[in-house]
């Protein structure tokens, strides 16, 4: 089976990155409004409950599959479940930020969402450092 394909997700990608900054900071930025805006959509707004149905401005819908705070967010987005996980490193102090993308329709769609997922990190690594 090709990098990336699986039987029951289909086509998906993962994104990680090891940020200098403890769980607290990562975790109110990411559930955050600006948080949300760079990974889910400009002016997406979740609710913390399972089912709970959100849509961006750019007209995309989904509902939050699951929400477990200080630990990851799990929602559809259109044809795909998208998860937001983060690890605490063992010194407290940096943060495993993780981005997860199943159910794509092909392997060009999962190279067009690492790109994405990747420049989206950067994102969240730079504003973090602005804080």
């Amino acid at each position: 089976m090709p990098t990336g394909l699986t039987r029951d997700a289909g086509w998906q990608i993962g994104v990680s990155r090891t940020l200098p900054h403890p769980p607290s900071v990562v975790w109110d930025f990411i559930s955050g409004p600006e948080g949300l805006a760079l990974w889910l959509g400009p002016e997406a707004a979740l609710t913390p409950e399972r089912g709970a149905p959100y849509r961006t401005a750019a007209g995309v819908t989904g509902e939050v599959r699951g929400y477990r705070p200080a630990d990851r967010i799990r929602v559809t987005h259109g044809t795909t479940t998208l998860q937001v996980a983060m690890t605490p490193a063992a010194d407290g102090a940096r943060t495993m930020l993780r981005f997860h993308q199943e159910h794509l329709a092909s392997a060009a769609d999962r190279e067009r969402a690492r790109t994405r997922w990747q420049h989206v990190m950067d994102e969240v690594e730079a504003a973090l450092d602005r804080l």
